[in-house]
């Protein structure tokens, strides 16, 4: 068996085709991002967001501070951007600088114009099953399934990671979606044994290789989400002998990282409609 191949930029490509012509019929969809420091990794994301948003028509907004700004700037950067009628989404790149509090700046951010998803409003909404706006990377993983016909009703799934920017709300859309789920972590006793009886499996630890071929159940939709640049390039979670086991894979690169950006995209159409009232944001 040789897994079929989860093309994360052919459906990436397709979802912001569908963003850009959306947006053309709004108008005006805006997008600021704020990046605090000179973390190079984080200056690679955020071109990619920006280069992505630009070309789906959203007027994307690049605010990017010296790391020595204080929280307090921030922070009013935030509020501003918050009363902006001009700005749907805010996106502020993780991680910050150390003299920074993140999870007081984060949840500065208005949950309405919180694309990333990471407020505790729409953390919240995800939890009780009415999500918002959801985290890009587990909302990319659920595309992924659904275009290629995997339906996680009824199956076993394990979740490798538990953090709040991909393990925890990948758990609960597929929770959500009618999945066994198990969350597994760096205290699991016997990781391989929770992924031979999982369906699917999402790795998301950033652990090059940690999920192996002896590990995956025949037939086994595997997500590799855990990127690593090393000496020998980039390697994922799942290694790639996966693929003579599994009977679905994302390849590394290629897989989960475009639908990130894609699922970005339409969390920011979201925010829009949400500005222009055409859709209700809870406790409004």
């Amino acid at each position: 068996m040789t897994a079929v191949r989860m093309d994360g930029k052919e459906l990436a490509a397709k979802v912001r085709e569908g963003v850009a012509r959306q947006v053309s019929d709004l108008g005006h969809v805006g997008l600021a991002t704020v990046l605090v420091g000179d973390d190079p990794a984080s200056h690679v994301y955020i071109s990619s967001k920006h280069k992505a948003a630009t070309e789906a028509g959203i007027d994307a907004r690049d605010v990017r501070l010296p790391a020595e700004t204080s929280e307090d700037d921030v922070l009013e950067l935030v509020a501003s951007l918050n009363e902006d009628p001009e700005v749907d989404g805010i996106l502020v790149q993780l991680p910050l600088p150390s003299h920074m509090d993140e999870t007081k700046v984060t949840y500065a951010v208005s949950p309405a114009k919180d694309v990333d998803g990471f407020h505790p409003v729409n953390a919240g909404n995800l939890y009780l099953g009415t999500p918002i706006h959801v985290p890009a990377t587990p909302s990319g993983c659920m595309e992924l399934l659904r275009a290629y016909g995997i339906d996680p009703a009824g199956k076993e799934a394990v979740v490798i990671g538990r953090s709040e920017i991909v393990g925890r709300p990948m758990s609960m859309l597929l929770l959500h979606a009618h999945a066994t789920v198990t969350i597994c972590h760096s205290r699991t006793a016997d990781l391989a044994a929770h992924v031979r009886r999982a369906d699917i499996v999402v790795a998301a630890v950033g652990r090059p290789g940690i999920v192996t071929t002896d590990m995956v159940k025949p037939g086994a939709a595997c997500l590799d989400v855990g990127l690593t640049r090393t000496d020998e390039g980039i390697r994922g979670d799942i290694d790639p002998g996966v693929e003579e086991v599994a009977g679905f894979l994302t390849p590394m690169p290629g897989g989960t990282g475009p639908m990130t950006i894609a699922m970005l995209l339409e969390s920011t159409l979201k925010a829009a409609r949400y500005r222009r009232g055409m859709l209700d944001f809870p406790g409004n």
